[in-house]
């Protein structure tokens, strides 16, 4: 029993230091709403599981080892690993680390790397300010508006904000004065150019002005569709008409 613990500690202290995920492992994107839940699912049928841990590129991730836990990540199931709340600062690249017996009753570890990509929809008034809590692990933020197929850099770590009315506080990234053309997707992307937080921005007012708008449309479509239906209507009254009472003009020689 105690070259078991010894074993699991040597491992458990090997994958703390380690800060990279391994040479030529595989990575497997994970997406999660803001607020909302998201799994990191370990696709391993071992039944010996000793041990969980999990990592990201800087530290090592308390995880609760049962599903009873009121913290924000826990072990499910066999050894997928759950999210709860999601919040901005959870994207990033994860490695977990399951140790297992196999038949030879000898321990060994399998890992697995996530890229944890989470998404968010908000909506802000014109002339308000957009803050958007997306600094924490970001190398760069991009943008683009609902009209464009191009990306702009709006903010990254070494050349800072691209505009005067961009700055920084914390961890947010703030833009005055909200105009329609700051409207669209927001990207953040870590050191190695990958995705961990996609934000739509929409402008307030913008989806209700085109419901009533569309409204509209459908009122005048309603309205031509009413007097084309009369004018049939009538034309064939008149039509009827016509060939009833031209026989009976010729018959009495009016015509």
């Amino acid at each position: 029993m105690l070259e078991v613990m010894l074993s699991i500690l040597l491992l458990f202290c090997f994958v703390k230091y380690s800060g990279t995920p391994p040479v030529g492992a595989s990575t497997i994107s994970v997406t999660g709403e803001k607020g909302g839940n998201t799994t990191l699912k370990c696709q391993f049928e071992a039944k010996k599981i000793s041990y969980i841990s999990l990592n990201s590129l800087s530290e090592n991730i308390d995880v609760c080892q049962t599903e009873e836990c009121s913290g924000q990540i826990f072990k499910q199931g066999n050894c997928d690993v759950v999210f709860k709340n999601l919040c901005f600062s959870d994207a990033g690249t994860y490695m977990l680390n399951i140790y297992y017996h196999n038949d030879q009753a000898e321990l060994e570890r399998q890992i697995r790397t996530y890229q944890l990509h989470i998404q968010d929809v908000v909506s802000v008034k014109k002339g308000e300010e957009l803050k958007l809590d997306v600094l924490s692990n970001a190398d760069k933020v991009q943008h683009q508006s609902r009209r464009s197929t191009g990306w702009m850099k709006v903010w990254s770590r070494t050349d800072g904000g691209q505009s005067e009315r961009t700055t920084i506080s914390d961890v947010n990234l703030i833009i005055s004065y909200f105009t329609a053309r700051d409207a669209g997707t927001y990207r953040v992307l870590d050191p190695d150019g990958e995705i961990m937080i996609t934000v739509t921005v929409t402008e307030s007012g913008t989806e209700s002005k085109e419901k009533m708008h569309n409204t509209d449309d459908v009122k005048s479509n309603d309205a031509i569709y009413i007097v084309i239906f009369w004018i049939v209507i009538v034309g064939l009254h008149v039509m009827a008409l016509v060939i009833y009472i031209v026989p009976c003009l010729k018959k009495h020689h009016w015509l």
